[in-house]
This record gives structure tokens, C-alpha cells and sequence, in this order.
């Protein structure tokens, strides 16, 4: 039950972090990875699949960015959004290998959404970017550990 709580935890930590949440997941799964009570592929095919999905919701906003821009709640300011769709524009789809990086990488998740990335091609970058991330840290962790 432990177990299933910390892979519940590690998966909304990264669904969280993903989003447009102000969120990290990286303590997480570097504290768990430390713990050494669960596989480590576990723990980074879980945190890979909440912020892969995470980033969805993004995609998700961003088609609906016409109806929810002018919202109060709407967590991308229009500097953000229009950086993040000039890197777009510029590499294309690859730009979403960077959907990992801090700051623009969640602008650019919407950004996918707004200019209609169809779902499966944006799944695939995504989870590639995410997951190649989380492989390096929990190797990192578990090199220096």
C-alpha cells in the first residue's frame, strides 16, 4: 500500500508539474529513487506518464485558447505565449523535444494545442523529451548516490 501511495504521489507530482502548475517533480522522484523501496524504471515509467500526460492538459488548453485566454485564472501571460509560439513557428514540432526545459517548455505544450499539433505526434515528442529527462536524473541520482 506504501508503495501505491508513492507512485500515486510521484504521478500527480509529474501530471502537476507538467501543467501549467507551478510545480515540481524532480524531488520526488529523487527522493524515492534514494529510498530504493520501488524499481527505479517504475518510478520513471510513472513520473514520465503523469507529466506526459500533464502536458496533454496543456494541448488540451491550447485548442480551447480562444475561450479561455481573457480568463483571470489562465496561468500563461501573453509574453510567454507568444515566446513560446515564435519557437514554434521557428523548429516546428521539434520544438516540443524542449517540452521538458523550465519556463518554456509548458508555454510550448499549449502552444502545440493553439496550433492544432495533431495529439499523436505531439504524445510522441512529449514523452520522449520527459521521459529521456527523468532517465538522465534518476541516473544521475543513482551514479551519485
Amino acid at each position: 500500500m506504501t508503495e501505491l501511495l508513492a507512485l500515486l504521489g510521484l504521478f500527480a507530482s509529474a501530471f502537476g508539474a507538467a501543467s501549467l502548475l507551478p510545480l515540481q517533480s524532480e524531488p520526488v522522484l529523487v527522493g524515492l529513487l534514494l529510498l530504493g523501496e520501488t524499481p527505479p524504471w517504475l518510478l520513471v515509467l510513472v513520473a514520465s506518464i503523469g507529466n506526459t500526460l500533464g502536458a496533454a492538459l496543456n494541448w488540451w488548453l491550447g485548442r480551447q485558447v480562444d475561450r479561455f485566454r481573457d480568463r483571470r485564472w489562465f496561468p500563461v501571460p501573453p509574453q510567454a505565449l507568444d515566446r513560446a509560439t515564435g519557437w514554434y513557428h521557428r523548429w516546428g514540432r521539434w520544438s516540443l523535444l524542449l517540452s521538458w526545459a523550465p519556463i518554456i517548455g509548458d508555454p510550448l505544450t499549449l502552444v502545440a494545442g493553439v496550433l492544432k499539433e495533431p495529439i499523436g505526434t505531439f504524445l510522441l515528442l512529449v514523452a520522449i523529451a520527459k521521459t529521456g529527462r527523468y532517465v538522465v536524473l534518476a541516473w544521475a541520482t543513482l551514479s551519485l548516490a
